[in-house]
């Protein structure tokens, strides 16, 4: 298996736990500051990809700071991840080897200037998601809520079950 199919797998993965994590995000209470909260990490793990990706495409982002100040509705956020998340499924189908590896030169919107391969950018996106999904969980677990399952692995069971099958 090489990088690039391994990332399409991972962008797959990716945008099925943000969808199951949007749909248990509704079970929270309205009047819940923990709903809010969510919503507000939720909404800081979508800018970090609109940033990463305008990175990626050598673009402005527009953001000067990836805690924006306001936080949009669960619906809005909702149909803003899910077309970010198929703008990420799109461009890893699209990439080759070459094109992984390639160093890219941004600035952070602290200001300071960075530098990270493709395949950097890529990784960071999905770790640091992974990481604040594992946070709304927590929140969510405190209310009573339970989370939507968030594993690779079960991922790839589920939508591979034949591959992932041992041999008797």
């Amino acid at each position: 298996m090489d990088q690039v199919s391994t990332l399409e797998r991972v962008f797959s993965y990716k945008a099925k736990a943000n969808s199951e994590m949007l749909a248990a995000m509704r079970q929270f209470d309205d009047a819940s500051p923990a709903k809010e909260i969510a919503i507000r990490i939720l909404n800081h793990t979508y800018a970090v990809d609109r940033i990463f990706a305008a990175n990626l495409r050598r673009a402005e982002h527009g953001y000067t700071s990836p805690n924006p100040g306001q936080a949009p509705s669960l619906e809005e956020l909702s149909a803003a991840i899910n077309t970010s998340d198929q703008w990420y499924l799109d461009y890893v189908s699209r990439l080759d080897e070459t094109q992984l590896a390639e160093r890219i030169d941004f600035t952070f919107t602290d200001g300071l200037p960075g530098r990270m391969s493709c395949e950097e950018m890529l990784m960071h996106v999905t770790v640091h998601g992974e990481y604040h999904r594992g946070q709304i969980s927590l929140l969510m677990m405190q209310n009573s809520i339970a989370p939507p399952a968030d594993g690779f692995t079960s991922f790839l069971h589920k939508t591979e079950p034949s591959a992932r099958r041992r041999s008797k």
